[in-house]
Order: structure tokens, then sequence, then C-alpha cells
């Protein structure tokens, strides 16, 4: 089976061993590494880029009001020369409350992604940039990455949706060198309902958020988020696992023994995105959830 690329956060008191760890992800042979927003991944890939030598890497995704376009653009070029051109540079617009603890007021999403990229380019003397590749979810963000940049990548996507949704997408103007990923939350353990209770706790706040229930609305799972709505209404957080269903948890995230997690991996791989798995455990923390991972195609 070819490997998915995964994805990687530096967390406060592990850094430099996160930077070994992607080494070792790299001589595993993974297909990438993507830092999501948790804690400063431009830093962290500076770093790895300087540990690493051939191996795929990029932000997935950094929130494009947390710092000035001069400075996104400096560190951009400089990632990209270090990297020799191994970064993609993933941005987004975020949500609304992590905006607001952040005290911007941002425009429409569409203009202001639009903005962004048009003003990062125009930056002078900072080199060359990476790719871009905007963080998209319904299909006017990712026609505009069509447009605008180089790749697109989803977060907690439903992977029965993505066939149809790729399919409505005009044209990329970058051609074959688009891409296209998705962050997956992962929990591998033979005790189903263990691993499946870990991404019910990793999607609690996801659900919260009314951009991604409208999205799991369109695809197939009204019910489930008008449900958990009325629980959001009710100030009742405890019953959101509970209004999780299976069928929704196995379709935007993979769980479970390592037979299914694989049989769910080459489904997302049969999609036509790359996958990114982003590792939990049952059993423990990141650097378990690792283990399990290579542990998990060791055996294939």
């Amino acid at each position: 089976m070819q490997l998915p690329a995964l994805s990687l956060a530096a967390v406060p008191g592990r850094r430099a061993r996160t930077i070994e760890l992607a080494k070792e992800i790299e001589d595993r042979g993974f297909a990438g590494i993507y830092g999501p927003s948790l804690g400063d991944s431009l830093a962290l890939f500076v770093a790895v880029a300087q540990a690493t030598e051939s191996i795929p890497l990029g932000t997935s995704i950094v929130n494009i009001y947390t710092r000035n376009v001069k400075d996104f653009a400096a560190t951009a070029g400089f990632l990209h020369e270090i990297s020799e051109g191994r970064f993609r540079f993933g941005v987004g617009v975020s949500h609304a409350p992590a905006n607001a603890r952040l005290g911007v007021n941002p425009g429409k999403p569409l203009g202001d992604m639009r903005q962004f990229v048009a003003d990062l380019r125009a930056e002078e003397f900072v080199g060359e940039l990476p790719p871009l590749v905007l963080a998209a979810m319904r299909d006017k963000m990712l026609a505009l990455s069509g447009e605008i940049a180089e790749g697109a990548v989803f977060a907690n996507a439903a992977r029965s949706a993505m066939p149809a949704q790729l399919a409505r997408m005009p044209e990329p103007v970058a051609g074959d060198d688009f891409f296209i990923g998705c962050m997956i939350p992962t929990c591998i353990s033979e005790d189903r309902e263990a691993a499946a209770a870990v991404n019910r706790k990793t999607l609690r706040g996801y659900v919260a958020l009314p951009n991604y229930r409208n999205y799991w609305k369109a695809e197939g799972y009204r019910e489930e988020m008008e449900a958990i709505e009325a629980a959001l209404e009710a100030g009742d957080r405890d019953a959101l696992p509970g209004l999780m269903t299976d069928e929704w948890l196995s379709d935007v995230t993979l769980y479970g023994p390592a037979d299914e997690v694989l049989a769910g991996l080459q489904e997302w791989w049969d999609s036509g995105l790359t996958p990114i798995l982003v590792p939990s455990s049952a059993n423990g923390g990141q650097m378990v959830a690792f283990e399990e991972i290579f542990a998990l195609f060791d055996s294939v």
C-alpha cells in the first residue's frame, strides 16, 4: 500500500523529539509531513527542513490573520529556499471563535483569501515563494484554490463526498502539479469502541463550529448535526459524543483494528487525494500514536 502523509505538531516539551520523529517519518518513506495550526508550524518546519532531505513538507494550515503578510512572505520564502522546493505553504481563514480570540474582524473568506494571496505574491526581497495550498471545505473555496493556488487541503472531510466534490471542481490552473490532501483523525486499536471514543473527543471542538456543521449537513449528515446543534443550544456538551453516529465518524475519520484502518485508508486514496493521517492513541500520547502508526505499516 502507498504510504500516506502524516500530521506532526511541535508540542511544548517535546520539540526536539518531534524533529527526530520527522527524520524517522522520512526514513520510513511516508508521503509527507504536514503541520496543523497547533503550535508554531512554521518554526517547526524551519527545523524539519534542515533535518530532512527529501520528504515533502507543508503547513496545513496557518491562519492568515495571525501575522502580517510581509512576515509570512519572508518566512515562506526562507522555507522554500532551505527546503530546496519541498515546502508547501498551506493557509486558511480559520474559524470565527479562533479569530475572535485574536481580536480580528475578518471580512468575507473568499475575498480575504484572494487579497492575502495577491499581497503575499507582491512582496519584494523575499525570494521565490513556495506553492500555496488553501484550506478548503465547500466548493467555492475549492474553486478559488484551483484558480490562484497550487493546492487545496481539507480537514475532517466526508470521504463519501470527495469524488463528487472533486469532480465539480474546475480544472486547476496549476494542472497536474495541483496538490489535494485531507487531514484525517486516526486511531488504531483492537478495541474499536475505545478508538472511536478517541476520535469523537478529537472532533468535539469541530462539531461546535457552524461552518463544519453546515458542511456535514450538505454531505448527508443533517440529522446528526441538527441534534448536535440542539445539544449545544441547551448547553449540554456532554451529550455530543453520543450524537456522533458511527456512520458519520467512519466517514470522516479512521479508527479501529489495523485491517479496518488500512481498508479505510485505501478508500481515501481511491477518492482522489493524499491522505494526511492525524494520529491519536487509545493507549497514550502523541509519541505512542506514532509508534502505532509505524507498526501498522510495518505489518503490511
